[in-house]
């Protein structure tokens, strides 16, 4: 029964290499978003902005395709509707999760489940979903700390890594976010290289984590997406900082500090 035992721990421990992350916090939840696109993080974020602080496992969300579609700036025609039926049925396919659970023996094993515990499309339009209840605890931390910013602040961004550095912007903020009135938190972002590969990039399609070298990462990750918060936020100064061992990048500091003037806004 040992042997067994033995066994079967490896076993899981083989899954959860090979994923590289188990869901036990919010943070770790969205690293599982690194390998949508940006449509498709637009739209996850429009369904997160459903979410209020009250609700609770298990509630229904209704949203209309026709105002995803004007919010998008998109023209309301068939291609349209069908990016957005697209868009839902690749976050249906993209979010698998792993969960830590506990049998009654005690001994701990892997829930393997999803986001999402439907999302129903209707030909009139009606999009209804619901959050994995096992999941939905999870949702409601990563939309506390995760999504202070107005929904509108996410309309114009380009590029996915942004999204991503928007989102760790307000994870790591300190104080309260408030673009309405132009104050925004400072913030420091530290990790490790994979931890920042995995956060902006996610895993491939055999759920193995994804690695580029440094300058490829910095150049094609980091100068997007400080460059476009810079383009965003002009009152902001956004430094990265690597972190060495020797000659070898090992992983990254970033900075977001607003300019603090007496100059009328």
């Amino acid at each position: 029964m040992v042997v067994q035992n033995n066994k079967m721990k490896k076993a899981l421990g083989d899954v959860l290499s090979r994923n590289n992350y188990l869901v036990t916090q919010a943070n770790d939840l969205s690293k599982s978003f690194g390998k949508l696109t940006t449509f498709q993080h637009k739209v996850l974020d429009y369904c997160f902005s459903c979410v209020q602080k009250d609700d609770s496992a298990g509630k229904k969300y209704r949203i209309k395709a026709v105002d995803m579609i004007h919010y998008f700036g998109m023209q309301s025609s068939g291609a349209s509707y069908n990016r957005i039926v697209k868009a839902f049925r690749a976050l249906n396919e993209k979010t698998a999760i792993y969960l830590k659970v506990q049998d009654d023996d005690g001994s701990w094993g892997i829930r393997m489940t999803s986001l999402f515990g439907y999302i129903d499309t209707f030909t009139s339009g009606q999009i209804t979903f619901v959050f994995n209840p096992y999941v939905a605890p999870y949702v409601f931390q990563l939309k506390k700390r995760y999504y202070s910013f107005r929904l509108s602040d996410l309309a114009h961004v380009k590029s996915k890594y942004t999204l991503t550095l928007l989102k760790l912007w307000n994870a790591n903020g300190m104080g309260k976010w408030d673009s309405a009135h132009r104050k925004l938190p400072d913030a420091v972002i530290e990790g490790t290289l994979d931890e920042f590969e995995m956060w902006f990039l996610g895993l491939d399609k055999d759920g193995k984590p994804k690695h580029w070298t440094p300058g490829r990462f910095r150049q094609k990750v980091l100068n997007v997406a400080t460059e476009e918060i810079d383009n965003l936020y002009p009152n902001l100064v956004v430094d990265v900082t690597p972190k060495a061992e020797g000659r070898k990048v090992v992983g990254y500091r970033i900075e977001i500090h607003q300019v603090r003037t007496n100059l009328t806004m």
